[in-house]
């Protein structure tokens, strides 16, 4: 077979290299059909098939090359020797090689770009993005599989359309590949993200800017430390409203995003909580500029200025965490859960998600223990709903690793676990004529 070969390829480094294409073509092929009928579903087996086999197979190609010029090189060294081959296609044996040859770079072609449109599609999926920086990314992965945009890819949001934002998203990762390679990823993760796209990009291609909620109602569920947990129900009726430019006005909370409102704020702090300075202009091009006492130009020339869309009240849109225990145990129950026919189960569960474990399976075991121990006389059925409950609520919340705890992320929504709302309307960012952005509870909300 190997008389067969032309000339230039029949050499140890050329001869690899047959075999290494080969294999990984084979290779390739058995996996993408195993792939296809759907008998492969580990999330590492995208970067297995469509990075790492394809990476050998060019390789592979490559050492094809290198030989077949080092041997050129030899047989140029020689007197002797022709400069060019002679390509004579009325002799067999030269049709055939020539076929062979087309026929190769067609199999080539079709591999090296199966692979590429695999490798996109691949890492545009959000399984690629969750699971790929196992540890960096979980606490994100974990929230966004329980969250209501769960089914929206990761690259809708963090890319964006057009090829403008594919290649900052690009240039993002690998920073961040490198961070990851170096041992040099920031825990936590900062945020927001920087490279974020606008929201007119991101969450308007779904969510329609102009629409009118009017009121809504939510009930809030708390329940008390007492033996019975004792339920408490908080009814708010929330003025969500909305803008349209037609109508020229807006109403509730949403009036911020009517499209003729502009209003720009400047942030002194990482996370964006600290805003001593907003501006507002309406539609008719009236400006007015709102400050806190105290603030210098200096601070404010150091800030980051910013344009306010969704993402400055719904930050944490697909990434939520619990902003403590006692809510996200409130949370818990109320849902289901969580039992609430154990004696004190309120209590107890908060104590056990307040304690301090230095891993995740230190907490998993931690917190079985405590509860066992607490409740040695009861059921073991409803003491395992409990273990599990609890045990749950602190995996999708808690990452020591990534030194992720309660309140790591602060959530704009409301203002009862961080300032959210009262960034600005506090009743101390005042304008020149003495009006202020006020912080009244009826703009925003009534308790029927």
């Amino acid at each position: 077979m190997r008389s067969d070969l032309p000339a230039a390829v029949r050499n140890p480094i050329s001869l690899m290299g047959v075999a290494v294409t080969t294999a990984m073509a084979v290779v390739f092929f058995v996996l993408l059909a195993l792939e296809m009928a759907g008998q492969l579903r580990n999330p590492y087996l995208g970067l297995l098939l469509f990075v790492a086999v394809p990476a050998v197979f060019v390789s592979g190609l490559l050492l094809i090359a290198l030989g077949a010029w080092r041997r050129r090189r030899q047989r140029a060294d020689r007197p002797d020797s022709d400069e060019w081959p002679v390509i004579d296609l009325r002799l067999p044996r030269t049709r055939s090689v020539i076929l062979g040859v087309l026929v190769l770079t067609c199999v080539n072609l079709m591999i090296v770009s199966l692979a590429a449109y695999g490798a996109v599609h691949h890492m545009e999926s959000a399984e690629f993005c969750g699971t790929t920086c196992h540890t960096t990314m979980e606490p994100e992965w974990k929230a966004y599989q329980v969250s209501a945009h769960a089914e929206v890819t990761c690259v809708s949001c963090h890319v964006g359309p057009g090829a403008e934002a594919l290649v900052e998203s690009k240039i993002a990762g690998t920073r961040q590949l490198w961070q990851l390679l170096t041992n040099n990823v920031p825990t936590p993760v900062a945020a927001p993200v920087r490279t974020m796209r606008p929201a007119r990009e991101t969450c308007q291609t779904c969510h329609w800017a102009e629409k009118l909620h009017g009121d809504t109602l939510k009930v809030v569920r708390e329940y008390a430390d007492d033996e019975k947990s004792t339920e408490t129900a908080t009814t708010l009726q929330l003025h969500v409203g909305g803008g349209r430019a037609a109508l020229g006005a807006g109403s509730g909370i949403h009036w911020h995003m009517n499209i003729d409102n502009t209003i720009e704020f400047i942030a002194t702090d990482p996370q964006r909580q600290t805003i001593p300075w907003v501006k507002f202009t309406d539609r008719n091009g009236n400006v007015k500029e709102y400050a806190v006492d105290g603030v210098t130009p200096q601070q404010l020339a150091q800030g980051e200025r910013r344009t306010m869309d969704c993402m400055d009240c719904h930050n944490r849109p697909a990434h939520t965490f619990e902003p403590g225990p006692e809510r996200a145990v409130d949370n818990a129950i109320a849902a289901g859960a969580l039992p609430r026919d154990l004696p004190f189960a309120r209590r107890e569960a908060v104590l056990a998600l307040k304690d301090s474990y230095a891993s995740n399976a230190e907490a998993l075991t931690g917190i079985e223990t405590r509860l066992r121990k607490f409740y040695a006389d009861q059921s073991a059925p409803a003491l395992a709903r409990a273990i599990s409950g609890v045990q749950e609520i602190y995996g999708r919340n808690v990452f020591p690793a990534m030194k992720v705890g309660w309140g790591t992320y602060p959530n704009n929504i409301g203002h009862v676990f961080s300032s959210g709302c009262f960034r600005c309307h506090d009743d101390n960012h005042k304008a020149r004529d003495g009006s202020v952005i006020k912080q009244d509870c009826e703009s925003c909300h009534a308790m029927p």
